[in-house]
Protein backbone atom coordinates (compact mmCIF):
# COMPACT_ATOMS: atom_id res chain seq x y z
CA UNK A 1 0.00 0.00 0.00
CA UNK A 2 1.27 3.45 -0.85
CA UNK A 3 0.32 6.86 0.54
CA UNK A 4 -2.28 7.57 -2.17
CA UNK A 5 -4.12 4.30 -1.46
CA UNK A 6 -4.00 4.82 2.30
CA UNK A 7 -5.15 8.43 1.95
CA UNK A 8 -8.16 7.36 -0.12
CA UNK A 9 -9.19 4.88 2.59
CA UNK A 10 -8.54 7.34 5.41
CA UNK A 11 -10.46 10.20 3.85
CA UNK A 12 -13.53 7.97 3.52
CA UNK A 13 -13.63 8.00 7.35
CA UNK A 14 -12.96 11.69 7.76
CA UNK A 15 -15.72 13.29 5.75
CA UNK A 16 -16.42 16.94 5.11
CA UNK A 17 -16.81 19.99 7.28
CA UNK A 18 -18.06 19.67 10.85
CA UNK A 19 -18.16 21.82 13.95
CA UNK A 20 -19.41 19.42 16.63
CA UNK A 21 -19.25 21.11 20.04
CA UNK A 22 -18.37 17.74 21.62
CA UNK A 23 -15.20 17.58 19.51
CA UNK A 24 -12.23 19.31 21.16
CA UNK A 25 -10.77 19.87 17.69
CA UNK A 26 -13.43 22.43 16.85
CA UNK A 27 -13.97 23.08 13.17
CA UNK A 28 -12.82 20.06 11.21
CA UNK A 29 -12.70 19.23 7.51
CA UNK A 30 -11.20 16.07 5.99
CA UNK A 31 -10.01 15.27 9.52
CA UNK A 32 -7.92 18.45 9.76
CA UNK A 33 -8.97 20.40 12.84
CA UNK A 34 -8.72 24.07 13.74
CA UNK A 35 -7.21 23.10 17.10
CA UNK A 36 -4.32 21.26 15.42
CA UNK A 37 -3.95 23.74 12.55
CA UNK A 38 -5.02 27.19 13.81
CA UNK A 39 -3.49 28.91 10.77
CA UNK A 40 -5.57 26.92 8.28
CA UNK A 41 -8.87 28.18 6.87
CA UNK A 42 -10.71 24.97 7.75
CA UNK A 43 -14.00 25.85 6.11
CA UNK A 44 -12.25 26.41 2.76
CA UNK A 45 -9.63 23.65 3.08
CA UNK A 46 -9.20 21.79 -0.19
CA UNK A 47 -8.76 18.04 -0.44
CA UNK A 48 -5.35 18.56 -2.09
CA UNK A 49 -4.20 20.74 0.83
CA UNK A 50 -5.44 18.15 3.33
CA UNK A 51 -3.56 15.45 1.43
CA UNK A 52 -0.33 17.46 1.56
CA UNK A 53 -0.75 17.94 5.33
CA UNK A 54 -1.35 14.22 5.85
CA UNK A 55 1.74 13.27 3.87
CA UNK A 56 4.01 15.81 5.59
CA UNK A 57 2.75 15.59 9.16
CA UNK A 58 1.48 12.01 9.58
CA UNK A 59 2.56 9.49 6.92
CA UNK A 60 6.22 10.48 6.91
CA UNK A 61 6.79 11.11 10.64
CA UNK A 62 5.01 7.86 11.59
CA UNK A 63 7.36 5.95 9.24
CA UNK A 64 4.44 4.41 7.37
CA UNK A 65 6.64 3.52 4.39
CA UNK A 66 8.80 1.38 6.72
CA UNK A 67 5.83 -0.58 8.09
CA UNK A 68 4.80 -3.98 6.69
CA UNK A 69 2.44 -3.41 3.79
CA UNK A 70 -0.72 -4.62 5.56
CA UNK A 71 0.06 -2.38 8.57
CA UNK A 72 0.59 0.89 6.70
CA UNK A 73 -3.07 1.93 6.79
CA UNK A 74 -3.36 0.92 10.46
CA UNK A 75 -0.39 3.08 11.48
CA UNK A 76 -1.40 6.01 9.27
CA UNK A 77 -4.94 6.01 10.63
CA UNK A 78 -3.63 5.90 14.21
CA UNK A 79 -1.19 8.76 13.57
CA UNK A 80 -4.08 10.88 12.35
CA UNK A 81 -6.36 9.98 15.28
CA UNK A 82 -3.87 9.76 18.14
CA UNK A 83 -0.97 11.89 16.98
CA UNK A 84 2.38 10.67 15.73
CA UNK A 85 4.20 10.36 19.08
CA UNK A 86 1.36 8.41 20.68
CA UNK A 87 1.18 6.17 17.61
CA UNK A 88 4.89 5.47 17.77
CA UNK A 89 4.51 4.55 21.45
CA UNK A 90 1.66 2.20 20.50
CA UNK A 91 3.88 0.62 17.84
CA UNK A 92 6.67 0.22 20.38
CA UNK A 93 4.39 -1.28 23.04
CA UNK A 94 2.99 -3.67 20.43
CA UNK A 95 6.42 -5.07 19.56
CA UNK A 96 8.02 -4.94 23.01
CA UNK A 97 10.37 -2.05 22.25
CA UNK A 98 11.10 0.83 24.62
CA UNK A 99 8.11 3.17 24.30
CA UNK A 100 10.01 6.44 23.94
CA UNK A 101 7.98 7.89 21.06
CA UNK A 102 10.98 7.93 18.71
CA UNK A 103 10.91 5.64 15.71
CA UNK A 104 14.44 4.42 15.28
CA UNK A 105 16.26 1.34 14.01
CA UNK A 106 15.44 -0.78 17.09
CA UNK A 107 11.71 -0.12 16.76
CA UNK A 108 11.74 -0.73 13.01
CA UNK A 109 13.66 -3.98 13.42
CA UNK A 110 11.19 -5.14 16.08
CA UNK A 111 8.25 -4.34 13.77
CA UNK A 112 9.87 -6.13 10.82
CA UNK A 113 10.65 -9.17 13.00
CA UNK A 114 7.04 -9.66 14.08
CA UNK A 115 4.58 -11.35 11.70
CA UNK A 116 2.37 -8.62 10.26
CA UNK A 117 -0.96 -10.16 11.39
CA UNK A 118 0.32 -10.37 14.97
CA UNK A 119 1.58 -6.79 14.86
CA UNK A 120 -1.74 -5.53 13.47
CA UNK A 121 -3.73 -7.39 16.15
CA UNK A 122 -1.54 -6.14 19.00
CA UNK A 123 -1.40 -2.60 17.61
CA UNK A 124 -5.17 -2.32 17.25
CA UNK A 125 -5.72 -3.82 20.70
CA UNK A 126 -3.51 -1.01 22.03
CA UNK A 127 -5.57 1.54 20.07
CA UNK A 128 -8.88 0.24 21.41
CA UNK A 129 -7.58 0.33 24.99
CA UNK A 130 -6.41 3.91 24.47
CA UNK A 131 -9.75 4.98 23.01
CA UNK A 132 -11.73 3.29 25.80
CA UNK A 133 -9.81 5.34 28.38
CA UNK A 134 -10.69 8.68 26.82
CA UNK A 135 -13.41 10.88 28.32
CA UNK A 136 -14.87 11.29 24.80
CA UNK A 137 -15.52 7.54 24.53
CA UNK A 138 -19.26 7.84 25.29
CA UNK A 139 -19.73 10.33 22.46
CA UNK A 140 -17.34 8.95 19.84
CA UNK A 141 -16.38 5.42 20.93
CA UNK A 142 -18.77 3.56 18.66
CA UNK A 143 -17.44 5.42 15.61
CA UNK A 144 -13.82 4.86 16.65
CA UNK A 145 -14.40 1.13 17.14
CA UNK A 146 -16.14 0.85 13.77
CA UNK A 147 -13.27 2.72 12.15
CA UNK A 148 -10.76 0.21 13.49
CA UNK A 149 -13.06 -2.62 12.40
CA UNK A 150 -13.22 -1.22 8.87
CA UNK A 151 -9.43 -0.84 8.77
CA UNK A 152 -8.97 -4.43 9.92
CA UNK A 153 -11.28 -5.67 7.19
CA UNK A 154 -8.98 -3.96 4.68
CA UNK A 155 -5.75 -5.41 6.14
Amino acid sequence: MNFDDAFAKLIAHEGGFSNDRRDAGGQTKYGISKAAYPGEDIANLTLDRAKAIYLRDYWGPAACDAMPDPAKLQVFDAAVNHGVKTTIRLIQSSVGAVADGVIGPNTLQAVQSMPAPRFIARFNAQRLALYAGLSEWPAFGRGWALRISDNLLQA
